[in-house]
């Protein structure tokens, strides 16, 4: 049996930039402590919500190195390190060890994507190299590659790969994983709208873009149902689907740092090729965050 990395909710935190496109260390600092404040288990850092794609290798080591000092043991840091390029996705992952995070967290290959096999050799090729956790990050939605359930099982043999987080929305992938993996296999979900579900089916947690905003309540979403209070949990799901709908109505993380942005959280600007949200969703999105309670 794999102890999970993390059990419970884990914030994919946003990176604040400053107007001149540098990253406010300041922000991050004050965003990592309300996380942990508000009872989150588990933070990452430059994961497609930190805008990994446009972060230098300097940066990515950088933004690593601050949060594990910043949380300085009181929350799991997990680093997104992945890659198209595997040697690139390996140097990520050793830049992330060496700075002391406590996971990796790798997405598939995207753009030139690969096999099946392709998926195995990549991350036995990874994982025969670090030693800390792998959790495999399956999106298809992005990347336009997806793995299948006997891929799942060759690899949760390995015994660096922790598990993964789901973002595909395949619940028949889901259920075929798990009666395939069993106990060999954690699994968190990777899209907040799914979490409950996923939660009954045998997942470990959430790892969340929705918590960036409301990091209580979506702490306590996954908390109240290991502790076996569901209905509590069936009612922050409910209470925060439109909230949830919203903050994806666009590419994320363009919403949810527009939404930081209307209740001063310190989001700082995006970088290039994202932008500012359009006008008719913002104007949505401002609508739920004042019925939700978020603005003043």
């Amino acid at each position: 049996m794999k102890s999970p990395v993390f059990t419970g909710t884990c914030t994919a935190l946003i990176t604040p930039f400053h107007p001149d496109h540098t990253i406010d260390y300041e922000a991050f600092a004050r965003q990592i402590d309300r996380q942990i404040e508000a009872g989150i288990d588990a933070l990452c850092v430059c994961g497609t919500t930190g805008e990994s794609a446009v972060l230098t290798e300097e940066e990515h080591g950088q933004l690593v190195s601050f949060c594990v000092r910043r949380a300085a043991g009181r929350c799991k840091v997990v680093a997104g390190a992945g890659s198209n390029d595997t040697a690139a996705a390996l140097s990520l992952c050793q830049c992330a060890q060496d700075a002391g995070a406590d996971a990796l967290l790798v997405v598939t290959p995207y753009y030139n994507k690969t096999t099946q096999t392709g998926l195995i050799r990549h991350y036995t090729h990874l994982a025969d190299r670090v030693a800390l956790p792998v959790i495999l990050y399956n999106v298809p939605s992005r990347t336009g590659l997806s793995f299948t359930a006997r891929t799942y099982q060759i690899l949760s043999q390995h015994p660096n790969i922790n598990g993964v987080k789901e973002a595909s929305g395949d619940f028949s992938l889901l259920l075929d994983t798990l009666a395939l993996c069993g106990e060999d296999w954690n699994v968190w979900s990777g899209n907040d709208d799914h979490t409950l579900p996923m939660l009954a089916m045998g997942a470990k947690g959430l790892i969340s873009v929705v918590s960036n905003l409301v990091p209580g309540p979506m702490a306590e979403l996954t908390h109240s149902y290991f502790r076996g209070d569901t209905a509590q949990a069936r009612r922050i799901q409910l209470a925060y689907a439109p909230l949830t709908r919203a903050l994806f109505s666009q590419v994320n993380p363009i919403p949810i740092k527009a939404a930081m942005r209307e209740t001063r959280l310190d989001s700082g600007v995006l970088r290039l090729p994202l932008w500012e949200m359009d006008l008719e969703p913002l104007e949505h999105l401002k609508a739920v965050m004042q019925d939700a309670g978020l603005l003043s």
